[in-house]
């Protein structure tokens, strides 16, 4: 009998060469097996009769091998293989183009599983490209998984081997049954295997449900554990600083009421001998980031250091440009560390960072690196917080447990939510926009206005303004049909842009060619940019003034609104043009929402209530990649659930709760994930 923790090279079926192509896809153990999830599922449509299935019709079909012909090259790069299959007397062909390993891994008379599209071609009948299923069961309720294809490992040896290691494997439940009871979840271990294995659609659902609430509810005792080891640590107790007011005197502009609202509270906090552990929202341009230079600055007069971590280059870059622009002549020094930085440039500033000569970080998650060490580091700064997961920033505080933390956020996110998600902190809410910002105006408009919208866009670079047009994928997908950015890049510079400057730029461009074009793009010299989400979050060019963005019902409102708040930060007017795809009443809705709501505060509770997307907020996007099958938004409802049964457990005194409380602390310290089981 395996365990949890055994090799993954002890499971039937997995040798040498496939135990190497599993590592390097993350699976080492049997539980990283067991925890890699299927992305999606198939029902099993058995054909009983060929002649019955009609055009591109999706089947799978029982048949012989009753004829195997030869090869026919029709190109010189192109071979058709094809072979006649019986059932039940009736023939049909397939057919596999530049695959004739398929056809020649067959043998007459035998039969086979084919899963493929149907072609009606007059009176016959042909499958072009069928995949061969060995080995496989006249299940006619059968549902297969699909897992993620990474590397070389593909989806038949990974539904074998799982079936093989389902069969050595008992999974201990270690939820207290009356919590199982009170929600009516199945067992721990009839979720993992309906998860992989389902014997039908219920089932499936049942183990979906049991697998979130699991999740879940761990993340929930790793909050509060989070919460109770910050209330336990003593922290620096750090003077307000007398120097602030030439710091305030310097700003060019009037702090908001919020802000300095924000501001109290955090000295306020860095003054108490409690470690500081507290939120920052803010909404798109509320100046969440003049609220972190006070809050560093404060903590650098008192001798001890700062660092602020972004999620992405691009907006670490365009922190360090702002910090270091308001610092100037306050003798701060501020550096830069991220993963493009050289070696040689890394190994300086590590050991100016430990000698204390750096005052202020700022930087990706290079800094949560192991050896970047500090001589008395005083606060710890994360922007975008939901894009690092919980994990990351427990890693970061381990910098120095006395450190204060302080989180920010432009997603503005609702306050039931909130208290699950955040529940570890302390918030602040900056819920009031500087005076000179200007209100973009939003348009949403069928995929007829196109054209219109983008000579719209044209008549703004010709007035000297700049354009981003967003679209969702990196990658064609002929199925989803969604715009891919090089595609588009392709089509707006041969049609509306013809001698226009436009660049395009995706998360998959090396550093060096990101940063060559968001500085061409600040500069003025691109004037139109084709991206993805990338410059979602902090990218601050105030001459762009229009928006594009393709296929809007991609997009979470909370994420529509992220990406309509890169413009409308100069002194132009500026505009959202959303081009959703889809027709629908939901579509509809959601774009009437985001043309009539400005506030990120109340688009969040209407994106709250849709919970349509899947990726409202953003958390499965762009990372709380700790959650592998729960999402915080769309499943809200296990959340609370969960949230409620941790809260009851971790706070309670009898030794069974005590057991597991003890238990899932152990595990959370240890383990990325949030499924614990042994």
């Amino acid at each position: 009998m395996l365990s949890v923790n055994s090799d993954v090279k002890f499971i039937k079926g997995v040798g040498p060469k496939s135990q190497i192509e599993l590592n390097k896809i993350g699976i080492y153990t049997v539980m990283d097996l067991l925890l890699y999830f299927p992305r999606d599922y198939e029902g099993v449509n058995f054909a009983e009769n060929i002649n019955s299935c009609e055009d591109k019709e999706k089947i799978f079909i029982y048949a012989k091998v009753f004829k195997i012909n030869s090869d026919i090259r029709v190109k010189a790069n192109m071979t058709i293989s094809s072979v006649i299959f019986q059932q039940n007397g009736c023939k049909f062909t397939a057919k596999w183009f530049n695959q004739p390993y398929i056809k020649n891994s067959l043998k007459i008379d035998d039969t086979y599983l084919l899963k493929g599209i149907c072609k009606v071609v007059g009176k016959n009948i042909e499958i072009t490209n069928p995949k061969i299923i060995r080995n496989s069961q006249g299940d006619k309720n059968k549902i297969i998984a699909i897992y993620p294809q990474k590397g070389s490992i593909t989806n038949n040896f990974l539904n074998k081997i799982i079936t093989n290691l389902l069969v050595d494997i008992k999974i201990v439940d270690n939820l207290p049954y009356d919590i199982i009871k009170k929600y009516r979840l199945i067992d721990l271990d009839s979720a993992i295997r309906n998860i992989h294995c389902p014997k039908g659609r219920e089932l499936l659902e049942q183990a979906k449900r049991r697998l979130k609430f699991q999740e879940l509810f761990t993340y929930s005792m790793k909050i509060l554990w989070l919460r109770a080891m910050s209330q336990a640590n003593l922290g620096n107790s750090i003077p307000i600083s007398s120097e602030l007011i030439k710091l305030k005197e310097s700003i060019p502009f009037q702090l908001t009421e919020a802000q300095c609202r924000a501001i109290r509270e955090i000295l306020l906090d860095q003054k108490s001998p409690s470690v500081m552990n507290r939120l920052v929202q803010g909404d798109v341009g509320s100046g969440k980031t003049i609220v972190a230079i006070v809050a560093m600055y404060n903590v650098v007069k008192a001798s001890y250091q700062a660092l602020m971590m972004a999620p992405t280059e691009i907006l670490a870059k365009q922190h360090f440009s702002e910090v270091k622009e308001r610092l100037e002549g306050f003798d701060i020094n501020v550096e830069l560390l991220v993963g493009s930085t050289t070696a040689k440039n890394k190994k300086i500033i590590k050991e100016r960072l430990r000698n204390g000569e750096i005052h202020i970080i700022i930087g990706t998650h290079a800094l949560i690196e192991e050896d970047v060490e500090f001589k008395n580091l005083g606060l710890i700064i994360t922007d975008e917080q939901h894009r690092f997961g919980v994990n990351q920033r427990c890693r970061l505080s381990s910098k120095n447990n006395s450190a204060d933390v302080l989180v920010m956020t432009a997603t503005p996110i609702p306050r039931t939510l909130s208290l699950c998600i955040y529940g570890d902190l302390e918030q602040s809410i900056i819920d009031e926009m500087p005076p000179n910002r200007k209100p973009v105006e939003t348009f949403y408009i069928n995929k007829k206005q196109r054209n219109k919208a983008y000579g719209f866009a044209l008549e703004e670079v010709k007035k000297g303004r700049q354009v981003y047009v967003v679209c969702p994928l990196v990658e064609e997908n002929d199925k989803m049909k969604l715009s891919s950015v090089e595609i588009l890049y392709q089509e707006l510079r041969e049609t509306f842009f013809k001698g226009v400057d436009i660049e395009f730029l995706h998360g998959k461009m090396n550093a060096k060619d990101k940063e060559e074009v968001m500085n061409r793009f600040n500069q003025g010299i691109v004037k139109v940019l084709v991206s993805t989400t990338v410059i979602e979050v902090g990218v601050n060019v105030p001459n762009a003034t229009v928006m594009i963005v393709e296929n809007a019902e991609r997009f979470g409102l909370s994420q529509l609104h992220q990406l309509r708040g890169r413009v409308g930060r100069g002194e132009h007017k500026s505009y959202c043009i959303l081009l959703p795809e889809i027709k629908s009443d939901h579509t509809r809705k959601r774009m009437e929402i985001m043309k009539n709501i400005s506030n990120g505060f109340l688009l969040a509770e209407e994106d709250m209530k849709l919970r349509g997307s899947g990726e409202l907020f953003g958390f499965r996007q762009h990372g709380d990649s700790e959650l592998i099958i729960s999402d915080l938004v769309e499943d809200y409802n296990i959340l609370k659930a969960a949230n409620q049964e941790a809260k009851f457990i971790f706070n309670s005194e009898d030794s069974s709760s005590l057991e597991l409380r003890n238990y899932i602390e152990n595990y959370i310290k240890n383990s990325s994930n949030y499924i614990c089981f042994n």
